[in-house]
């Protein structure tokens, strides 16, 4: 395809001239290592790395030309466009070289602070549940008919967006469920991306180090999802009613909104509400039907995720019955609420929750299995948002039974300073705590203080498999540590 057809959009910042008009663009790609002859080369101004250093390298492997909103560098041989923005320029780009996705394949993008990935996976398996072929992206990883691939990001570029597409159809599939981060929709990374279903969960305090703006500025992100952004607005709008931010919510014009909550005033809904150490019960309401619905899952945090999914899948035209019968199936995320068992008179679940209103929600589902004490391991994130730290030692101080203070990745900063913005809050409530800055020792102090009966809380990490400390990176997994350090104890049945 000619360039002009590629680049043609309002984003260019100043018509093409005749001779970069005529290229004939083969592909397009962003990663300067992947590039091949006739490839249209996109180079982004990052945070870290400047994508105009690799411009050079990407013509000597046969990049046809390089767009981007930054000037070229000094020396630069070649054909250089520029753009007013350049991930949207790629996220246009695409639309116009590999054709609207909308033809083949219906996406579902889900946002939100807490309970993103849960809702994804649940959605992903509704749709699995009813026969389709999918692919599902987001923050554990990609998986595209079946097979999973690692990813760096919560949400993909724009262009591996398509890719999965792609791969998608080449499987017959035509399902896509991707977690969308407030950080993608504002860097425009899901620009002209159209979707079927928008998903949105919650908002507290998260990510003010990248939102400087505040609250209304990440809120004013999310909100993006439910706009004409580059595409189509959302044929359908899944809300929160509950969150008061799900309530100032506006969704474009045309788009039919399905609320849901546990208020009367939802239009999917939970009644009947049972959670216990084996799961939960609730009915399943929309529409003046309703249906049973039991899950392994625990806690209430989860109702409204299964809630939220269930929308979702009412939105592609499911009926409540095999709704149901899909969550039924549905064991758990890998560290979402995940138990880690081996035979031990207590429970254990590791759960990924980083943020304020994370942790907080966290300990009252926990609280809500009415378990003898509930006892919290957390530690807070460096190089990150410090004005959360307090928070955290807050709602970890007034919510559990018994704190143990940690580390979760402590990147640059020194692990005690970490610990000591927590304590700020953690202090302001008489709960009993201990501090263990090394979080192997740490979790062998809460389980050696957990008695039959509690719940053992262990936050922050979730599915990560790793540390990331000062100097390096580190193999750590909470749910491998504490099984271990089970096995130590005494007991042995496998984790489940």
């Amino acid at each position: 395809m000619r360039l002009q057809r590629v680049l043609e959009s309002e984003l260019l910042a100043a018509p093409l001239d005749q001779a970069a008009a005529a290229l004939e663009v083969l592909g397009l790609e962003y990663d300067s290592r992947k590039v091949v002859p006739g490839c249209l080369f996109f180079a982004f101004a990052g945070a870290k790395v400047d994508g105009r250093r690799f411009a050079m390298q990407a013509m000597e492997k046969g990049a046809v030309a390089v767009v981007s909103e930054l000037p070229a560098p000094e020396g630069f041989e070649g054909v250089w466009i520029r753009v007013t923005h350049g991930r949207r320029a790629l996220g246009m780009a695409c639309r116009n070289l590999y054709g609207a996705p909308e033809d083949s394949v219906a996406i579902t993008g889900v946002t939100g602070t807490n309970g993103k990935t849960t809702t994804a996976f649940l959605i992903d398996a509704l749709q699995r549940h009813a026969g389709e072929t999918t692919a599902l992206l987001g923050t554990i990883g990609n998986w595209i008919a079946g097979t999973f691939h690692p990813t760096a990001n919560t949400t993909a570029e724009s262009l591996d967006v398509y890719w999965v597409m792609q791969a998608l159809r080449a499987s017959g599939g035509r399902r896509v469920t991707m977690e969308i981060s407030s950080h993608a929709l504002a860097l425009g990374r899901t620009y002209g991306i159209p979707l079927h279903t928008a998903v949105f969960t919650n908002l507290s305090q998260d990510h003010l180090d990248f939102h400087t703006g505040g609250m209304e500025e990440y809120f004013q992100a999310k909100h993006k999802l439910f706009e004409a952004n580059g595409a189509a607005a959302p044929q359908w709008a899944v809300i929160n009613a509950d969150d008061a931010y799900g309530q100032r919510i506006t969704p474009a014009a045309g788009t039919k909104v399905l609320s849901y909550g546990l208020k009367p005033g939802a239009c999917v809904r939970a009644e009947d509400i049972e959670t216990g150490f084996d799961g939960l019960r609730f009915r399943l309401v929309y529409n003046g039907r309703s249906a049973a619905v039991r899950s392994p899952m625990v806690g209430e945090i989860n109702v409204y995720n299964i809630l939220a999914a269930s929308a979702a899948g009412i939105s592609y035209g499911m009926e409540l019955e095999m709704i149901a019968e899909a969550v039924a199936a549905f064991e758990a995320v890998p560290g979402r609420f995940e138990r880690v068992s081996a035979g031990q008179p207590f429970l254990i679940l590791v759960d990924y929750a980083h943020t304020p209103d994370a942790l907080r929600n966290a300990i009252q589902a926990a609280r809500s299995l009415k378990p003898a004490r509930v006892v919290t391991l957390f530690g807070c994130g460096g190089d990150r948002d410090r004005t959360k730290r307090p928070l955290m030692g807050m709602a970890a101080g007034e919510l559990s039974d018994f704190v143990v203070l940690t580390s979760d990745n402590p990147r640059s900063e020194d692990p005690l300073d970490i610990i000591n913005d927590a304590m700020v809050g953690l202090r302001r409530f008489d709960t009993p705590h201990i501090v263990e800055a090394d979080r192997a020792r740490a979790i062998r102090m809460a389980i050696g203080e957990a008695r039959p009966g509690d719940c053992l809380l262990i936050a922050g990490k979730g599915h990560e498999n790793y540390q990331v400390l000062r100097d390096q990176t580190v193999h750590f997994d909470d749910r491998e540590t504490a099984l271990a350090i089970l096995r130590e104890f005494g007991y042995r049945k496998e984790k489940g």
